[in-house]
Protein backbone atom coordinates (compact mmCIF):
# COMPACT_ATOMS: atom_id res chain seq x y z
CA UNK A 1 0.00 0.00 0.00
CA UNK A 2 2.91 2.36 0.62
CA UNK A 3 4.32 4.14 -2.40
CA UNK A 4 7.19 5.97 -0.70
CA UNK A 5 9.92 3.62 0.44
CA UNK A 6 11.64 6.21 2.66
CA UNK A 7 14.95 4.35 2.39
CA UNK A 8 13.75 1.47 4.57
CA UNK A 9 12.82 -2.18 4.26
CA UNK A 10 9.17 -3.17 4.21
CA UNK A 11 8.95 -4.31 7.83
CA UNK A 12 10.68 -1.20 9.12
CA UNK A 13 8.43 1.03 7.03
CA UNK A 14 5.28 -0.74 8.20
CA UNK A 15 6.38 -0.43 11.82
CA UNK A 16 7.03 3.31 11.42
CA UNK A 17 3.61 3.87 9.84
CA UNK A 18 1.82 1.85 12.52
CA UNK A 19 3.62 3.64 15.35
CA UNK A 20 2.97 7.09 13.90
CA UNK A 21 -0.68 6.24 13.19
CA UNK A 22 -1.12 5.25 16.85
CA UNK A 23 0.47 8.52 17.98
CA UNK A 24 -1.77 10.56 15.68
CA UNK A 25 -4.85 8.84 17.05
CA UNK A 26 -3.89 8.98 20.74
CA UNK A 27 -2.43 12.52 20.72
CA UNK A 28 -4.58 13.82 17.82
CA UNK A 29 -1.48 15.12 16.06
CA UNK A 30 2.27 14.66 15.49
CA UNK A 31 5.15 16.58 13.93
CA UNK A 32 7.03 14.63 11.25
CA UNK A 33 8.44 15.01 7.75
CA UNK A 34 6.14 15.70 4.84
CA UNK A 35 6.83 12.38 3.08
CA UNK A 36 6.03 10.32 6.18
CA UNK A 37 2.94 12.39 6.95
CA UNK A 38 1.50 11.82 3.48
CA UNK A 39 1.90 8.06 3.91
CA UNK A 40 0.70 7.88 7.52
CA UNK A 41 -2.43 9.83 6.58
CA UNK A 42 -3.61 6.87 4.48
CA UNK A 43 -3.31 4.49 7.41
CA UNK A 44 -5.03 6.81 9.89
CA UNK A 45 -7.94 7.30 7.49
CA UNK A 46 -8.23 3.55 7.03
CA UNK A 47 -8.26 2.95 10.81
CA UNK A 48 -11.04 5.51 11.29
CA UNK A 49 -13.01 3.91 8.47
CA UNK A 50 -12.69 0.56 10.27
CA UNK A 51 -14.02 2.27 13.38
CA UNK A 52 -17.02 3.65 11.52
CA UNK A 53 -17.91 0.15 10.30
CA UNK A 54 -17.87 -1.07 13.89
CA UNK A 55 -17.86 -4.80 13.12
CA UNK A 56 -15.79 -7.44 14.85
CA UNK A 57 -13.83 -8.06 11.66
CA UNK A 58 -12.99 -4.35 11.41
CA UNK A 59 -11.83 -4.29 15.04
CA UNK A 60 -9.57 -7.29 14.45
CA UNK A 61 -8.08 -5.72 11.32
CA UNK A 62 -7.39 -2.50 13.22
CA UNK A 63 -5.79 -4.41 16.10
CA UNK A 64 -3.61 -6.37 13.68
CA UNK A 65 -2.38 -3.17 12.04
CA UNK A 66 -1.46 -1.35 15.26
CA UNK A 67 0.21 -4.36 16.89
CA UNK A 68 -2.59 -4.98 19.41
CA UNK A 69 -2.62 -1.46 20.87
CA UNK A 70 -6.02 -1.70 22.55
CA UNK A 71 -6.05 1.93 23.75
CA UNK A 72 -5.74 3.17 20.19
CA UNK A 73 -8.41 0.85 18.81
CA UNK A 74 -10.80 1.68 21.65
CA UNK A 75 -10.41 5.40 20.97
CA UNK A 76 -11.03 4.85 17.24
CA UNK A 77 -14.15 2.73 17.76
CA UNK A 78 -15.65 4.63 20.71
CA UNK A 79 -14.74 8.29 20.15
CA UNK A 80 -13.52 8.95 16.63
CA UNK A 81 -16.14 6.83 14.89
CA UNK A 82 -18.87 8.94 16.49
CA UNK A 83 -17.07 12.19 15.76
CA UNK A 84 -16.69 11.41 12.05
CA UNK A 85 -19.91 9.46 11.38
CA UNK A 86 -21.20 12.08 8.89
CA UNK A 87 -17.82 12.70 7.22
CA UNK A 88 -16.81 10.67 4.16
CA UNK A 89 -13.02 10.52 4.42
CA UNK A 90 -10.47 13.28 4.89
CA UNK A 91 -10.11 12.86 8.65
CA UNK A 92 -6.60 14.37 8.79
CA UNK A 93 -4.92 17.60 7.75
CA UNK A 94 -1.28 18.46 7.07
CA UNK A 95 0.03 21.87 8.13
CA UNK A 96 3.48 22.80 6.83
CA UNK A 97 5.82 24.16 9.51
CA UNK A 98 9.50 24.69 8.67
CA UNK A 99 12.63 23.01 7.36
CA UNK A 100 14.53 20.90 9.85
CA UNK A 101 17.95 22.30 10.80
CA UNK A 102 20.02 19.14 10.22
CA UNK A 103 18.93 17.98 6.78
CA UNK A 104 16.50 20.62 5.46
CA UNK A 105 13.60 18.16 5.46
CA UNK A 106 10.24 19.95 5.50
CA UNK A 107 8.50 19.34 8.82
CA UNK A 108 4.71 19.25 8.99
CA UNK A 109 2.05 18.73 11.61
CA UNK A 110 -0.31 15.84 10.88
CA UNK A 111 -3.48 16.20 12.94
CA UNK A 112 -7.05 15.04 13.06
CA UNK A 113 -9.65 17.45 11.71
Amino acid sequence: MAYRKLGRETRQRHSIFATQAVEVILNEGIVTTEAKAKEVRKFVDKLITYGKRGTLVSRRKALAFVYNNKDCVDKVFNELAKRYETRNGGYTRIIKLKERIGDDALEVRLELV
